[in-house]
């Protein structure tokens, strides 16, 4: 990689394109999951999540047509690893949405990014915006009563992919193989997961096409596509904090869409997760190579 692509990491606007990036790819995450849990009754959980990184792999596959040769045992250890990542972490968030209110899952599951985010932080202050993006989500959590336990250990699996998964994006993104890597680490999630999207395909029915396609597009397809240019943006600490969207994307759906009580305590995790997100932007700029670059004459 060239020492101009890597100044690109330390840009305040680099990292504001991967802010937007990761916005998207959250809203696409948490849509899905509410259409999804409305596909639980008749695929059940594993199955719906399954059924989902079929569809995704089969669109990526399509769109990218990644090249099997000429890659290096290092570069698909990272695809494969990434593909695990990716089936974990939907596998267990999903268990823990059928569990557990839409914000909680999200937020418990954001403690794996943000772990990421708090141990690579550099500097004082960027640790310090993880710990106030921690506290925030601590305070979205806050708003859901008596939680049950094997759904809290769901989210906490999740969330241990789900770190996997942030260090994994920004190496897969900075990579040359780029997004048709991607379209092989879903493809390898999808072959993992077929223990439970076989048993249930033969009860796919037509009525129940247009919401698995577009739970498939918006929370597998898009998502994972988004989050891996992202990372090609910035580093994996930085993702760690961006990440926060998850918790807040899912409190909001889950209130406006599942009747999932949001409370002023919930809001208030909202405004820290926000704000710690918009302090690692402005942190992002003004240090590191790109900020030495002179100005290009007028």
């Amino acid at each position: 990689m060239s020492s101009s692509s890597t100044a690109q990491h330390f840009t305040r606007s680099a990292t504001i394109r991967a802010m937007l990036l990761v916005l998207v790819g959250s809203l696409g995450m948490q849509f899905s999951a509410v259409i999804a849990v409305g596909l639980f009754p008749a695929f059940g959980v594993l199955g719906t999540s399954a059924l989902r990184m079929v569809i995704a792999a089969v669109i990526l596959l399509v769109i990218f047509r990644p090249r099997l040769h000429g890659r290096s045992r290092r570069e698909w250890l990272g695809i494969i690893l990434y593909g695990v990542a990716m089936a974990a972490m939907n596998a267990f968030l999903y268990l823990a949405f059928a569990r557990l209110p839409l914000g909680i899952a999200t937020t418990i599951d954001f403690l794996g990014p943000c772990m990421v985010a708090l141990l690579a932080s550099r500097r004082a202050r960027e640790g310090a915006l993880a710990m106030v993006a921690l506290l925030g989500v601590a305070l979205i959590a806050g708003f859901g009563g008596a939680l049950d336990p094997l759904g809290l250990l769901f989210a906490a699996l999740a969330g241990t992919a789900f770190g996997l998964y942030t260090l994994l994006a920004a190496q897969v993104g900075q990579s040359d193989g780029g997004l048709p890597s991607v379209a092989l680490s879903v493809t390898v999630a999808a072959i993992l997961t077929l223990p439970f999207s076989v048993p249930v395909m033969p009860l796919v029915r037509p009525e129940h096409l247009l919401a698995l396609l577009t739970s498939a597009v918006l929370g597998t397809a898009l998502a994972f596509t988004v989050d891996t240019i992202a990372g090609k943006l910035t580093s994996a600490r930085v993702l760690g904090v961006l990440f926060a969207f998850d918790p807040v994307v899912g409190t909001i759906l889950g209130a406006l869409f599942l009747n999932q009580l949001l409370t002023p305590i919930a809001v208030l995790g909202i405004v820290l997760v926000v704000g710690a997100g918009a302090g690692i932007v402005w942190l992002s700029g003004g240090h590191g190579p790109a900020a030495k670059e002179p100005a290009s004459p007028a």
